[in-house]
């Protein structure tokens, strides 16, 4: 009898655990929203790219939202436009909102359709705008008695979501690759978070999951300490956890695109690092799963 290394016993092992996941989530929708180191480092994105079409294969529906702050920034510098941040969100001004769609919805998402399809996938680039995939209205803030709401320019918020062109490229079986560019009913451009768009698509598509990759273990209750992931929250946690400091900056839209997914249907949202190999997998068809997951 010809005898089996126990590394060979340890893959089928990993595969029959992957089996539940595989079953449980076939036919699905997820949205990923795609950035953060996942985006720069070569190892990172082949791996996540293998991750995006092993999760097409096995059934599920990925639907990829992006970002590319880091670039726009870089393209900005070499046309001699300085960049501009208002409490750390970028000031879009129309030269900004040109570069803007020139980055996010040209190099970046013709770049991920790439990778994509190099792996195996197929993949169609869109943006927010194609098909009145998002109505968009300018950003204004939440008003304050005693503070001004700061002008961002074209910096949007999200009046409506169709996905109807999503439906269409899913059903016949494409990765939609979606780029955060918004526009409202008179023509206007607004360049939006991409967390936030993530969030919104995930509830109007009915996804079972919104997962966002970032640089974090999750959400942390040390800052300093990573071995202080909270692994799971409930929607009426966060609010708190805002208030006292524990969520904040970068995270604050992260956590609040989840809880529009979740108020909007969605069953899970996952914040998840985006610096470990293949994280997506591990997330989606392992026991344990990484990073923090909230829910309802």
């Amino acid at each position: 009898m010809q005898m089996v290394s126990q590394k060979l016993l340890d893959k089928a092992q990993t595969l029959i655990e992957a089996l539940p996941y595989i079953k449980e989530f076939y036919g699905q929708t997820m949205v990923i929203k795609y950035g953060g180191a996942a985006m720069v480092n070569d190892e990172l994105k082949f791996a996540t790219m293998e991750d995006i079409v092993m999760m097409k294969y096995c059934g599920i529906k990925p639907v990829i939202v992006h970002g590319g702050g880091p670039d726009i920034t870089s393209m900005m510098n070499r046309l001699g436009l300085e960049p501009k941040f208002v409490n750390g969100q970028r000031f879009t001004d129309e030269a900004t909102m040109d570069v803007v769609e020139m980055v996010l919805s040209g190099k970046i998402n013709s770049e991920i359709v790439t990778d994509i399809q190099r792996h195996g996938g197929k993949a169609v680039g869109i943006s927010g705008k194609d098909s009145g995939l998002i109505t968009a209205r300018k950003f204004t803030g939440h008003q304050s008695d005693d503070k001004p709401v700061d002008d961002l320019g074209f910096v949007g918020d999200i009046e409506r979501v169709n996905p109807t062109i999503i439906n269409a490229l899913t059903a016949q079986e494409f990765i939609p690759v979606v780029s955060p560019v918004g526009m409202d009913p008179k023509g206007q451009s607004y360049n939006i978070n991409a967390d936030l768009v993530a969030g919104a698509l995930a509830g109007a598509l009915g996804a079972s999951k919104l997962i966002l990759l970032t640089d974090s273990p999750g959400i942390l209750r040390d800052p300093k300490d990573a071995a202080t992931v909270f692994p799971t929250l409930q929607i009426d946690e966060i609010n708190d956890m805002i208030q006292e400091g524990i969520i904040k900056g970068g995270m604050i839209p992260k956590v609040e695109a989840c809880m529009r997914a979740l108020e909007e249907g969605v069953q899970k949202t996952h914040i998840i690092d985006g610096r470990i190999a293949h994280s997506l997998i591990l997330e989606v068809y392992t026991d344990e799963g990484i990073g923090t997951e909230i829910v309802g």
